[in-house]
């Protein structure tokens, strides 16, 4: 009879186990699909440069801009078949002065086709007292009144010659009637488009945000009359109605 060794044994062992791990399929676990947005943000026809760039509002007055912030939230895709998917605790910061803040990732959004998306600009009435909190809603961030408990939504500041005081301030907000000043927009998808969310490709959304918005639709604002907002009231609901009436639009998707 023979005899095998302890090492004979040992290596007989590792191949036969080397063997049944060639055997197997290598296991590869998918990634969530996610869906990207990135946002644009303009002045007309023109990119948005901070402190330094001349603009002219459709009415004639010529202003720079120094801060751009705004809130978007509660983001919904609609799939062609009518069926909804809201993505949970979507609030985001939008900041002109920090370009990563202008491009969203979104994870765990379902596969499928989609046909449209829907988001709110501003914050919500719940989370608007809902105490302090983090993240974007961080009141840090300088987005929140202290005195009146609630979030600025839009804040636009910079100059303007037509201005009396040589200064622009546009601090938007406002949750309760009937200078509520939540907007909910779903700019429509460019005709023949939808969103093809696949675990093997990450779509992303590219939108553009024309400030020049904020200034013209329902009501003509012109800095003369009108150039510091910094509460609740008619005033800033006339500004949300201009930016709600087209500010956000798609402009294109990337398939990814």
């Amino acid at each position: 009879m023979k005899r095998f060794s302890i090492s004979t044994l040992f290596c007989t062992l590792t191949l036969a186990t080397l063997a049944l791990a060639g055997c197997k399929k290598d296991e590869v676990v998918a990634a969530p699909p996610t869906v990207s947005l990135e946002f644009e943000q303009t002045v007309g026809a023109d990119l948005l440069v901070l402190d330094t760039k001349t603009y002219t509002t459709l009415a004639g007055d010529q202003f720079r801009i120094s801060i751009f912030r705004q809130y978007i939230s509660n983001i919904v895709f609609t799939k062609t078949d009518g069926s909804t998917y809201a993505v949970p605790d979507s609030y985001y910061l939008l900041d002109a002065a920090k370009p990563d803040s202008r491009h969203l990732t979104l994870t765990g959004v379902p596969a499928g086709d989609y046909k449209g998306i829907t988001f709110t600009i501003g914050v919500d009435s719940v989370h608007n007292v809902s105490g302090v909190q983090k993240g974007a809603l961080d009141p840090n961030n300088n987005m929140f009144w202290t005195w009146n408990s609630g979030y600025i939504f839009t804040k636009l500041e910079g100059y303007s010659a037509q201005s009396t005081t040589s200064a622009l301030t546009f601090h938007i907000g406002g949750f309760k009637a009937p200078n509520n000043t939540i907007r909910t927009v779903s700019p429509a998808f460019p005709s023949g488009m939808t969103l093809l969310v696949r675990a093997d490709h990450s779509p992303e959304i590219h939108l553009n945000v024309d400030l020049l918005k904020l200034f013209s639709g329902p009501s003509t604002i012109r800095f003369a009359t009108l150039s510091d907002v910094q509460s609740p009231g008619s005033n800033a609901v006339k500004v949300a109605n201009n930016y709600a009436a087209g500010m956000y639009s798609v402009e294109h998707i990337h398939a990814n």
